[in-house]
C-alpha cells in the first residue's frame, strides 16, 4: 500500500513538472521568450518604468540574473534602457513597441495559472498545501535551495527557450 502512495506521489509531481515544461515550451514557440524573460517584461511593463533592482526586487530574482534577463531582452528590441534624467548614475529601463505586441500576444504561463487558482482557496487549504509543498521539497534534499516564485524547468537566465 505505502508504494502505491508513494507512486501516486511521483506521478503527481511528474504531472506538475511536465506541465511546466510544456508550459515553457507553448510560451517559446508564441514568444522566443522564457517565462523569467516574460515576467521580467511584464514587471517593467506594469511600471512603465523601473530601475532594474525594482525588477529584481519585485521578482525575487539576484541584480547579476536581471542584467542577464534585460540583455536578451534588450537585444531582442523589447525592452530600451536609458539614464534617468534627475539622476544620471540611474539607468531607466522601458519596454518597447515591440515588447508591448509580444506581451499582447503571449499566452498565459502557468504560475499565472495557479497563482489564480490558489487564491481563491481557502486558507487552511493554502496552508497544507504549502506545508506538503514544504515538506516534498525537503523530501527531495531540495529545501536548501535558493528559488524564485517561478515555474520554470531551467535556469531562470539561460540564453535560448526550453
Amino acid at each position: 500500500m505505502t508504494d502505491e502512495i508513494a507512486n501516486q506521489a511521483l506521478r503527481s509531481l511528474r504531472r506538475i513538472l511536465r506541465s511546466t515544461e510544456l508550459g515553457s515550451r507553448h510560451l517559446a514557440a508564441a514568444t522566443g521568450l522564457t517565462p523569467s524573460q516574460l515576467l521580467v517584461l511584464q514587471e517593467i511593463d506594469r511600471r512603465g518604468e523601473a530601475i532594474p533592482s525594482a525588477i529584481a526586487g519585485a521578482l525575487q530574482f539576484s541584480q547579476a540574473t536581471i542584467t542577464s534577463l534585460v540583455d536578451r531582452l534588450a537585444a531582442g528590441g523589447f525592452v530600451v534602457r536609458q539614464r534617468s534624467d534627475r539622476d544620471k548614475r540611474q539607468v531607466l529601463l522601458r519596454v518597447t513597441a515591440e515588447g508591448r505586441a509580444l506581451l499582447a500576444g503571449a499566452p498565459d504561463m502557468p504560475q499565472q495559472q495557479f497563482l489564480e487558482r490558489f487564491i481563491a482557496l481557502p486558507s487552511w487549504e493554502q496552508a497544507m498545501i504549502l506545508a506538503g509543498l514544504e515538506r516534498l521539497s525537503s523530501l527531495l534534499g531540495a529545501d536548501a535551495i535558493d528559488a524564485a516564485p517561478l515555474l520554470d524547468a531551467g535556469a531562470i537566465d539561460r540564453a535560448r527557450p526550453g
